[in-house]
């Protein structure tokens, strides 16, 4: 049962975001997400994500009153989004109606991870992992078996009838099944090996490795295959962080949406060594969607030319440990892009002028190689329980940004 308090409370805060995200100006941010995607070079979008919301509470606008999990679970998203907008000066990824997802239940792979995991702060979500490199020995790949995955129609139906009561008719409510491929293998593998073990077979065992890829590979097609067959393709707003709109997308089908991928831990071997265990098998996935980014937190400057290889390949990630002007320099208008700031200088207090010098540093850089870009800090693991770290940060870009590109 769902109380009529609850209602009133998100019902209101639902027309308030929809009071915003259906602005002009909305409207014209969105253009300009698409245009920097569609490789036209002009003022980038600048996002804030990964946030540590618990971390953030001003005068109390993030503090849920609902009275069930539930509800408190949509009135905090909605708190979130309200927050973003009215403190941040930053664009933002929020649509015009509430996504509630499909129920997909899958078999797994038949082996999980083992792992012991270390907290300095219980109400922090990021936490150290010490993996059991449950795959040590190779007849374990005996136990692995493709994953099977089916749907769950009640469930979905009674999401739906529950999203409903609770909302009404103050925001259209989409509900949707498959967005756009977040396909990072070797995270997944590192999860049942621990780092160091896959280091070390680059070297002693590659062969095996080449199996546990083989394996992954064929695990993704059988995924892919099942959201083909089964489910429909919509692409969220939000592309991991950053902006997911984009021209030349099918109606329907994996080629209406991007695939998203990255090597994390491949960041410190060798280009030719990251083309053999990593590139040679994403082709295959790649190749089944419309666009792919590629990157995340792991440099890849001196991987440019590898990744040049990836199927449709559209965005290329462009961390806080790469060097901003070699990527620059290879991607050129050829990408987007990605700019992914140092998260550090707002852990504790931001430093307006280190701040002011990196994004200085990243405009004149891709103005002078013609980058189509974008500019998101993420990853933030903690803010100090100062918001106006976050706050500082976004008004001091933007400042930098009007003097480059003019007022939006």
């Amino acid at each position: 049962m769902i109380s009529e308090k609850d209602k009133q409370i998100v019902r209101e805060l639902a027309k308030q975001y929809m009071a915003l995200v259906t602005t002009e100006k909305q409207i014209k941010m969105f253009q300009r997400f698409k245009d920097t995607n569609d490789l036209k070079p002009g003022r980038p979008p600048v996002i804030l994500d990964e946030i540590p919301w618990y971390q953030m509470d001003i005068d109390g606008e993030l503090t849920c009153v609902c009275e069930t999990d539930f509800t408190r679970g949509v009135e905090f998203f909605f708190r979130k989004a309200l927050f973003y907008m009215k403190h941040f000066k930053a664009d933002n990824l929020f649509e015009p109606f509430f996504r509630v997802p499909r129920t997909v239940v899958s078999t797994g792979i038949g082996v999980d991870a083992k792992e012991e995991i270390k907290r300095t702060d219980s109400t922090n979500n990021i936490v150290s992992h010490e993996y059991e490199d449950v795959l040590e020995d190779e007849s374990v790949l005996e136990q692995m078996h493709l994953p099977e995955f089916s749907l769950r129609p009640e469930k979905d139906a009674q999401k739906m009838e529950m999203y409903t009561e609770l909302l009404g008719d103050s925001i259209p409510i989409r509900q949707y099944g498959f967005g756009y491929l977040y396909y990072a293998p070797w995270d997944r593998i590192a999860r049942l090996r621990g780092v160091e073990p896959i280091m070390i077979d680059l070297y002693d065992r590659p062969e095996y490795l080449h199996k546990i890829m083989e394996f992954y590979t064929a695990a993704e097609h059988a995924r892919l295959d099942f959201v083909e067959k089964n489910l429909d393709v919509d692409l969220t707003a939000t592309l991991h962080c950053t902006p997911g709109a984009v021209s030349g997308l099918a109606e329907s089908g994996l080629k209406a949406t991007w695939c998203r991928s990255m090597a994390q831990s491949f960041g410190i071997i060798s280009p030719d060594m990251f083309k053999e265990f990593e590139i040679d098998y994403l082709q295959s996935v790649a190749k089944r969607f419309a666009y792919t980014y590629y990157g995340c937190c792991e440099p890849l400057d001196d991987k440019i030319e590898v990744i040049r290889a990836i199927p449709n390949l559209r965005k290329i990630g462009c961390s806080p440990w790469a060097n901003v002007e070699k990527c620059a320099e290879q991607i050129r208008g050829d990408y987007v892009l990605a700019r992914k700031p140092n998260p550090a200088y707002v852990a504790i207090k931001t430093d307006v002028e280190v701040v002011r010098g990196e994004i200085e540093d990243t405009v004149k850089t891709c103005i002078k190689y013609g980058c189509p870009y974008d500019y998101v800090l993420k990853d933030i693991s903690t803010v100090a329980h100062r918001p106006e770290n976050l706050i500082e940060w976004a008004q001091t870009v933007s400042d930098v940004l009007d003097k480059y590109y003019g007022e939006v």
